[in-house]
Parts: structure tokens; sequence; C-alpha cells
């Protein structure tokens, strides 16, 4: 996509824009039940994502919130909105929308995701999520294959955290679970690299093989 700057200027410039597709499924540690209650709230399930918190609730339906990336050098703090667009108790589904722009306005980034539990295989009960994501910018330059296996270690860590406070929900109770809230973290992209070059390296000789 080319967007064409005012007719007095003799240059045009570029707008980069990726999108990639996520479907995951994830083991967790508690039943069903208990999983679904705990992906209706939206405040619970922000807390689980690194770097991300809800910072207004406007009604039960959307919210405010932002996002820290730390990629090397680089700060970016993403502030955007979330909107839930449906939830189906007879599914234990949950669809939502989330959209946000970096502070310097070098990046936006939009999500469509559907989540949703399910009984487990060799588990209690699974979190499967689909997603649409969407960035532009300067984020966009990244390309395909590491916006997605960056956003797999994300959602791989998003749902760890959900698993550890669902199992902790379960044995300790809601009080003891809130006052144990994690702390909101900054996404620390060189990590992120370095398991993303490990993840390419394996993937590469497994395709060899």
């Amino acid at each position: 996509m080319t967007a064409a700057l005012p007719p007095s200027s003799s240059f045009q410039q570029t707008v980069v824009i990726m999108q990639v597709t996520l479907n995951k499924v994830f083991p967790l540690d508690g039943s069903v039940d208990n999983a679904w209650l705990m992906l209706r709230d939206i405040e619970q399930v922000a807390v689980c994502m690194p770097g991300a918190e809800i910072t207004e609730t406007i009604d039960e339906n959307n919210y405010k919130g932002s996002v820290k990336v730390k990629i090397g050098p680089m700060n970016m703090a993403f502030n955007g909105d979330i909107s839930v667009k449906d939830i189906n108790a007879d599914e234990k589904q949950i669809h939502l929308i989330a959209t946000g722009q970096d502070s310097k306005g070098t990046s936006s980034a939009s999500m469509d995701l559907t989540a949703r539990i399910q009984p487990g295989e060799s588990s209690a009960s699974e979190l499967k999520g689909d997603a649409d994501v969407t960035v532009n910018g300067k984020l966009a330059n990244f390309g395909g294959r590491m916006m997605t296996q960056v956003s797999d270690q994300i959602l791989g860590q998003f749902a760890d955290n959900f698993s550890k406070r669902l199992a902790a929900s379960a044995e300790s109770g809601a009080a003891q679970t809130a006052a144990a809230e994690p702390e909101v973290k900054e996404i620390n992209g060189l990590k992120f690299a370095w398991q993303v070059l490990i993840g390419f390296i394996r993937s590469f000789f497994a395709r060899k093989a």
C-alpha cells in the first residue's frame, strides 16, 4: 500500500503493512469451567499478557490499555482500545478486537482474536486462540517470518501465565490470587529475538530432515 504526499511534495512515502494469522492451542492446569470464568475477566486476561495492562474501563465491553515493548535499545509504548464483540457462554468462546498506536506515531497494530476454552486431550482443559494481527510502520519492517515467531513467543508466555494463574486460583482462592498478581513487565525484544533465531534454526533443519 502506497500513500502519496500532497502535490507540492516531490516524493512518495511508502506505508509498510504486515499481516500474520495465528492458530494456537495451549494446555491449561484447570477445569474447563474455571478457565472459562477467568477468560471472561478481561482485566485478569490482560495481566497475563507480557507488557500489557488495562488503564481504563469504559464499560463491560470496552477498555483502554497499554503495551510496553523493548527491542534492543528501542522502547515503544502502545496505547489503544479493546472491544469485546461477542461472548458465547455455550461455546465458552470470546471474540475481541484490540487496536493501538505507539506514542511516537511510527507504528500501529490491531488484533482480531477469538479465544475458546475446550476439554483437553492431555490436560484438564485447553485454550484455543485464532488471531489475525496487522501491523504497519516500523514494526512491519521485521517481515512475516519474524512477526509470526515473535508473536508465537509472546502468546506462549501469555498462555503460561494464564495457566499458572488459573492453577493458583483453584488452589488458593480469588483473594490470594489477586495478591499474587504478576508485575507488568516490558516485552524484551532481545530475549525474543534469540528464541526466534533458535526456532528458525530448528525449523530449517526439520525441513531438511
